[in-house]
C-alpha cells in the first residue's frame, strides 16, 4: 500500500468533520477557563480591593488585611492540600478564619475548580490534536474556519450571558451555585469571613471582567483566524 494510499485511508471526511466541530465547541470554554485562571490572582485581588467605589467592609476589614488573608482561599483552591489549610488559619483577633460551614464550601469549590482545570487540560490537548490533524491533512482553512466558528459562537454565548450578570444579576448568581452546588451549602452571613472578604460586588466584577476578556479573547482570534484565511 503506498503511502498516498494509506493517507487516503486514514483521512476520511467523518473524521475532518468531527475535528472542525470540536475545534469550533471546545473554543469558549477553554478561553473561559484560561481567563478564570487568571483573574484567580492577588493581582486581581489587589485591584477590586483598591479600585474606587469597591464596598467596604462593614465589620471593619482593611484593605491591607482583606489583601493578607484573601490570597490564602485562592492558594488553597489551586493547590493539592486538604481543607486543613485553611482550618488552621486564624485572624487578627485570634478567632479562626473560616466557621464550619465555610470551610465546607470552600472544599466544595475546590473540587468543582480543580475538575473544571482538569478538564480543560485534557480538552486543550485533544484541541491540539484535532488541529494538528487537520493541519498535516492540508487543511489549515479548515482550521482556521473551525476557530472562527468557534469565536462567533463563544461571543454569542458571553455576550447572551453577560447581558443576564448585568440586568438579572440575582438570576444569574442564585442559578450558578444551584446548578454546582447543593442548596443552603453557599449562602453566608454578612458577618462571615468569606463575604467579608469576597462580596457579591466582587463576584458581579469577576464576572464581567471574565465575559469582556474572553468576549475580546475571541474576537482577536477570529480576526486572526480571518487574515490567515486571506493570506
Amino acid at each position: 500500500m503506498t503511502e498516498t494510499t494509506e493517507a487516503q485511508r486514514i483521512d476520511r471526511p467523518a473524521l475532518r468533520w468531527l475535528a472542525q466541530a470540536y475545534l469550533t465547541i471546545i473554543l469558549a470554554p477553554l478561553i473561559v477557563l484560561l481567563i478564570v485562571r487568571i483573574v484567580m490572582t492577588p493581582a486581581f485581588l489587589y485591584f477590586e480591593y483598591t479600585r474606587p467605589g469597591f464596598p467596604d467592609d462593614p465589620y471593619c476589614f482593611t484593605t491591607e488585611e482583606r489583601m493578607n488573608y484573601a490570597p490564602y482561599t485562592l492558594r488553597y483552591l489551586l493547590n493539592g492540600e486538604d481543607v486543613e489549610y485553611l482550618a488552621d488559619l486564624t485572624l487578627n483577633d485570634g478567632r479562626a478564619m473560616y466557621t464550619l460551614r465555610e470551610l465546607q464550601h470552600l472544599r466544595d469549590v475546590k473540587l468543582v475548580t480543580q475538575i473544571a482545570f482538569a478538564a480543560a487540560l485534557i480538552g486543550a490537548v485533544l484541541a491540539l490534536v484535532a488541529l494538528l490533524y487537520l493541519y498535516y491533512r492540508g487543511a489549515a482553512n479548515q482550521v482556521a474556519m473551525s476557530i472562527r466558528n468557534g469565536a462567533l459562537v463563544t461571543v454569542a454565548l458571553l455576550v447572551t450571558i453577560a447581558l443576564t450578570a448585568v440586568f438579572n444579576w440575582e438570576f444569574f448568581f442564585t442559578g450558578f451555585h444551584q446548578l454546582f452546588f447543593e442548596s443552603g451549602t453557599w449562602q453566608f452571613y454578612y458577618s462571615d469571613t468569606l463575604i467579608r472578604l469576597f462580596p457579591e460586588q466582587f463576584w458581579f466584577d469577576a464576572a464581567i471582567t471574565i465575559g469582556g476578556l474572553t468576549i475580546l479573547s475571541a474576537i482577536t482570534l477570529f480576526f486572526i483566524t480571518y487574515r490567515v484565511k486571506s493570506a
